[in-house]
């Protein structure tokens, strides 16, 4: 290549100063670090409060939307907690329980009716016997056949876990590209003032 041409290309280069770029990609990688440990903290504080709202069995599913919806629009807010923590990680177990105990009163109750109506039945199908107790074999036939069981409440129902983007255009996401733009730059302009240099002499 020209001498000329190459003075010409060096001295333009030259006014661009690699390490101001270098000091922007550090500053740009400083905010990113800074903005990620600040989305994990706010991650923690919502999976808190669900946590909370789960033990006193109130807020479950405004407190849960909320922890969905930053999850998912956020980098590092991975809700796993390491490789021998629960999976899924979030698990409502208050609000199961309380389901469960719900579905047992209910079995309870229509059993209690389902009791009644088995005397009822008995003692219209059996009207004669010293104090029913013809009738014991008849209620206790009645209750097997029309008796409720406990209904099963599948606990997966109770058990959640939300991704984290790669990338999110937030104030992590964009200082990440601005960092590894700038590195680029700096590593680019480095590398041309350097060959500049050697082959302009």
């Amino acid at each position: 290549m020209d001498k000329r041409r190459l003075h010409h290309i060096w001295a333009k280069t030259r006014s661009i100063k690699p390490w101001y770029v270098l000091a922007l990609a550090l500053a740009s990688s400083a905010v990113c670090v800074t903005a990620l440990r600040q989305n994990n903290l706010h991650m923690a504080e919502l999976r808190d409060a669900v946590y909370t709202a789960d033990k006193q069995g109130k807020g479950v599913q405004a407190a849960l939307q909320d922890l969905q919806v930053y999850v998912t629009a956020h980098m590092n807010t991975s809700l796993s907690a390491g490789p021998n923590a629960p999976y899924p990680p979030i698990q409502l177990q208050y609000t199961y329980d309380r389901a469960v105990q719900a579905a047992g009163a209910a079995a309870n109750a229509a059993n209690a009716k389902i009791y009644t109506d088995a005397q009822r039945h008995c003692e219209e199908t059996i009207p004669t016997g010293f104090s029913g107790k013809y009738r014991i074999a008849c209620v206790q036939s009645y209750v097997d056949t029309h008796g409720v069981k406990l209904p099963a409440v599948p606990d997966g129902l109770y058990k959640f876990n939300f991704l984290s983007p790669r990338w999110s255009p937030d104030l992590a996401g964009w200082s990440l590209i601005a960092a590894v733009i700038s590195f680029t730059v700096f590593a680019a302009l480095w590398l041309a003032e350097r060959w500049l240099r050697q082959h302009s002499r």
